[in-house]
């Protein structure tokens, strides 16, 4: 999986496309997909995405933790933004399903950022990241 980071400055600036313009066109190696886009259609794509973002219009919408996990879980290794109606309180969770990168609409404070990275160390539950869920850690 990519690295993760968070600063405004390390966010990459590159065009993306629309996933029905990147459907349409055979060049384009960044793509945006909208809360109704199925990030399924992405799949026999991933190897020449360097940049899929994500978007949030709303901080309610959880639709794009799905998209998230769906590509890295296809084997998607790229850059995953979240971007848009982004809040600390997501940002570990968002972690979790595979986003690496976040360009929200508001300015985060990186020291509550981090904090909440690094709250939590163990979880119960698998996801997209490298992270063994503590049940398997005790039992094996």
């Amino acid at each position: 999986m990519v690295e993760f980071r968070y600063r405004e400055d390390e966010v990459t600036e590159q065009p993306s496309v629309t996933l029905d313009a990147f459907l349409d066109q055979s060049n384009a190696t960044a793509v945006r997909l909208e809360p109704d886009d199925d990030a399924r259609k992405l799949i026999p794509f991933l190897d020449r995405l360097t940049l899929i973002e994500v978007a949030f219009p709303k901080f309610r919408d959880g639709r794009g933790y799905s998209s998230a996990r769906i590509l890295r879980e296809a084997g998607y290794t790229g850059e995953l933004r979240a971007q848009g109606d982004v809040l600390v309180d997501q940002i570990a969770f968002m972690r979790r399903c595979g986003f690496d990168s976040f360009a929200p609409e508001g300015s985060l404070n990186p020291d509550a950022v981090e904090r909440a990275l690094s709250t939590y160390d163990q979880f119960y539950q698998k996801a997209a990241d490298a992270a063994v869920p503590v049940w398997k850690l005790r039992h094996g």
